[in-house]
């Protein structure tokens, strides 16, 4: 169960961790409007990602026996998925996104609600949560429904704990904020995301042709 536990706040710090527009998003609030502005703005993405969660792991439950009658080649697949996205994360340039604008008073209710419709249109995050879960071995055959929605919710707080930490920071170095520290953030989060993936890809060949156990990073 803690393996699960821990499964779920990593896939829920890493579906978070990119700044994309929702990143940029919570940003500008941060520095514009104050911390719980921009707080707030993650906790409606952070509520989208657990629902597409929750509908990834429904769709997972269908083909949980093609899941367990492909195990290895799913996991290859899922770390192959992980390593082009991080790719992507890594090469892209989030900076040319980032204008202070001002934006009109609003309610921590519009922040959340503005957010989380922003995030919940991007239906391309399922694809990044089956690699995700194929990458961790989040769902297997012998999962417990219970397991499966303890560990859900720990992707909610490790997208909830990532946005707290994130807005915290932004704010005590807002004087200091440098634009530039996004695009370093996200070097890092995808050469991490490709490591993982590379591990995944190390573990299943090993396990598929040296017949050592599978690697459950």
């Amino acid at each position: 169960m803690l393996g699960t536990l821990l499964k779920g706040v990593v896939i829920g710090v890493l579906v978070s961790a990119p700044m994309g527009p929702i990143g940029i998003l919570c940003i500008q609030r941060t520095l514009n409007k104050g911390r719980w502005h921009g707080f707030v703005t993650g906790l409606g993405a952070a509520l989208s990602d657990v629902m597409y969660a929750i509908l990834t792991s429904l769709g997972m439950g269908v083909v949980i026996n093609f899941i367990e009658a492909n195990q290895a080649p799913l996991q290859l697949l899922g770390s192959l998925v992980l390593a082009i996205f991080g790719y992507y994360i890594y090469k892209s340039n989030p900076v040319k996104a980032l204008r202070k604008r001002k934006e009109g008073k609003t309610s921590y209710t519009q922040d959340f609600i503005t957010a989380f419709l922003l995030t919940f249109s991007n239906v391309f995050i399922i694809l990044l949560y089956i690699g995700l879960f194929a990458r961790f071995s989040f769902i297997l055959p012998d999962t417990s429904l219970f397991l499966v929605a303890v560990g859900i919710v720990c992707i909610g707080i490790g997208a909830v704990l990532w946005w707290f930490i994130i807005t915290y920071f932004i704010a005590k170095l807002k004087k200091k904020f440098n634009v530039r520290g996004i695009w370093v953030l996200n070097r890092v989060i995808g050469s991490i995301i490709i490591a993982l993936s590379l591990l995944g890809v190390l573990s299943v060949l090993l396990s598929e042709y040296i017949n050592l156990p599978v690697l459950q990073i």
